[in-house]
């Protein structure tokens, strides 16, 4: 049993007439479904989303059969996190040889004590922003690094997304606003103060919620302060989210940060979730209901760009419109996640709503057998975009897969051990 799941299910049996887990309801049949499709997944993460080094590989553009990078940091943080939680539940040896291999990688990361980041890791957002580090692309792919080093009893995992970590916390954070510079440059070691990279803040004044966000995805520094028993983490990451109880929207997501667009009403599909994930860290270690009741806040929010047949878009807007050239499995798995522990805590608003997630991603896997062995095995998430040269982009993201074998991985300890 993963530690999370064993946490929330900890706490659920403190809570009052909750004593005995309600039930998915799941036939039978869900049992040999789910552990089938894990263990094509696993093959599909460590030979296909990581390349020979251990990195992701990112985007597939599927007219051209070409990967292009994006975010090699993050996305390899979520696969090594997506492998370990399948291991759990399969045994199969092969997705802990692929995250080990990953977390090899990722370590690799790290700049050296002469370097003027020392310590800090040259975690390269690419594609649009380029060559900068975004603060958020190290914090939301540090999960699965403690994960590794609890599994393996080899620290030095966990002890590189510390020190990465320590350097947000020193150089970046900005205690008075509860949020975090997030771009930095490698060559430099500038840190990005008064400008943006990211399209949607050009042609606009530049404010503090621009330039700086949360950076609650992955809850490092709660990480943090559990491999190191430092209580200044455990206070920065108790104060990030009471930022968070603030700056939530009534709708339940944080629409004031990138990549939400207080303008346009764009709410991303994962970023909202992260945000809500780490609130449930936060009643996890303190049970503060505040944390607990934000999280289903946010529950309700996802449930609602929910579409009928399970999935939800990359892209939605708050007047309940969406970019439906965007369905997003990452999107759909992750919020199933949250469904399920919020479930596991004894709220059983969502069992519908996990039901249609499942159904999603277990129906919408692409075919072991498909004659492209670049999705074979793979999670559904496609992008489709227009080039202003006439070209047409028709994107898989392997972020999907990563986010997928977190889902049922977390269905079936929930359901069937």
């Amino acid at each position: 049993m993963g530690k999370k799941l064993f946490l929330a299910l900890l706490a659920l049996w403190w809570l009052p007439g909750c004593a005995q887990k309600a039930s998915l309801d799941l036939n039978d049949s869900y049992e040999q479904k789910i552990m089938v499709s894990l263990n094509q997944a696993i093959q599909h993460a460590g030979k296909v989303c990581l390349d020979a080094e251990g990195k992701a590989r990112g985007d597939y553009e599927m007219i051209s059969g070409r990967w292009s990078e994006y975010e090699p940091a993050w996305h390899t943080g979520q696969l090594i996190q997506g492998l370990l939680e399948a291991y759990q539940v399969t045994q199969n040896q092969d997705a802990l040889t692929y995250a080990i291999q990953g977390g090899d990688w990722w370590i690799g990361l790290q700049f050296s004590d002469e370097h003027p980041l020392a310590g800090y890791m040259n975690a390269i957002h690419g594609a649009s922003v380029g060559n900068l580090i975004n603060t958020t692309t190290i914090t939301d792919g540090t999960p699965g690094l403690f994960d590794l080093s609890e599994l393996t009893g080899d620290p030095k995992y966990a002890e590189v997304a510390t020190s990465a970590g320590k350097w947000i916390l020193d150089n970046l954070y900005l205690s008075e606003h509860r949020l975090s510079y997030n771009i930095v440059d490698p060559e430099t070691g500038k840190i990005w103060k008064d400008k943006s990279p990211h399209a949607q803040h050009q042609g606009h004044e530049i404010t503090i919620k621009q330039v700086a966000r949360p950076n609650a995805e992955g809850y490092l520094w709660k990480d943090i302060f559990e491999f190191t028993g430092e209580e200044r983490y455990k206070n920065a990451f108790l104060e990030i989210c009471d930022g968070l109880l603030a700056s939530q929207s009534e709708n339940g997501f944080w629409m004031d940060f990138e990549p939400n667009d207080p303008n346009t009403g764009k709410i991303h599909a994962r970023f909202n979730t992260w945000n809500a994930e780490a609130l449930l860290e936060a009643y996890t270690l303190t049970q503060n209901q505040k944390y607990l009741d934000a999280a289903l806040k946010t529950g309700h929010g996802l449930a609602s760009i929910q579409q009928k047949n399970g999935v939800i878009f990359y892209l939605s807007y708050t007047d309940g419109s969406v970019d439906d050239r965007s369905p997003c499995g990452s999107g759909t798995s992750f919020a199933g996640i949250l469904w399920l522990r919020l479930l596991e805590l004894g709220y059983a608003d969502f069992n519908g709503n996990i039901q249609k997630a499942l159904d999603f991603t277990l129906n919408n896997q692409f075919s072991s057998k498909h004659a492209d062995e670049n999705l074979a095995g793979g999670y559904y998430e496609i992008r489709q975009k227009a080039k202003g040269n006439g070209k047409m982009k028709l994107i898989y993201r392997d972020i999907a897969t990563a986010f997928g074998l977190r889902f049922l991985s977390d269905v079936y300890q929930y359901e069937f051990q």
